[in-house]
């Protein structure tokens, strides 16, 4: 009878509640609706389409009342935890991201609820963000790292991989958003493969990595590539 390896000196890691995480080019901080909600709103108002809330459950908001109210609804809970993405060169915070799903007694921790503002999208801030979380993460003992998105998203799920997190399959019927089905993709990276993936985002935020139009001489995307768990080594029997 085959049965899962034997798990040696693992400890219950901390809960994330309260931290901050200070980067080279950004800062995260625990997101409430004094600090940092008319930044923000602000921000996200620079998508006039509203394109970024399309796989959300929630927004566009209208108003900045309506965005502080749910920003407020989650200020004290304990899951999620979210943070305000604020960046050095700005001096404002352009997005957010959060920790949830955080199970510490089996060391799994997720990130969702990742809304970048058009200023904060495809730059090396954004990258940094995501660096520092799992970062915290594997730093601090977990031993699994999620990231679930709606399968029709594109682009969420191309991020997942860029930053390394291996695809994992896809929950079919698993909830519905705004009255529709959502598909959810599942992917993941683990405390094995962390250590060579840290390395990665060390290459790639480098200084050295970038031109003189702060251009990134070798993409993320190269660098983790050959890292990714293959949906194909999974045992189905």
């Amino acid at each position: 009878m085959k049965q899962g390896e034997l798990v040696n000196d693992f400890r219950v890691p901390p809960h994330p509640k309260g931290i901050s995480l200070e980067g080279s080019l950004v800062t995260l901080k625990p997101l409430t609706a004094s600090q940092f909600a008319n930044e923000l709103f602000l921000s996200n108002s620079i998508d006039i389409e509203g394109v970024n809330w399309a796989y959300l459950p929630y927004g566009p908001f209208e108003s900045l009342n309506t965005y502080s109210q749910w920003i407020k609804s989650f200020e004290d809970r304990d899951d999620p935890v979210f943070f305000a993405i604020i960046s050095k060169k700005l001096k404002k915070a352009i997005g957010i991201a959060s920790f949830l799903r955080i199970n510490p007694i089996d060391g799994s921790i997720e990130v969702g609820h990742i809304n970048y503002s058009p200023l904060l999208q495809r730059t090396t801030e954004a990258t940094e963000a995501m660096f520092l979380m799992m970062k915290w993460v594997f730093d601090n003992g977990y031993r699994r790292y999620e990231w679930k998105c709606n399968a029709l998203n594109s682009r969420s799920r191309s991020a997942a991989q860029r930053l390394g997190f291996s695809y994992e399959g896809v929950f079919r019927q698993m909830t519905m958003v705004k009255g529709r089905n959502r598909d959810t993709a599942w992917f993941a990276m683990i405390d094995k493969e962390w250590n060579k993936l840290e390395s990665c985002f060390n290459e790639f935020l480098s200084e050295k990595n970038f031109d003189h139009n702060e251009r990134p001489k070798k993409s993320l995307r190269a660098l983790t590539r050959p890292l990714l768990y293959k949906l194909d080594n999974l045992d189905s029997t």
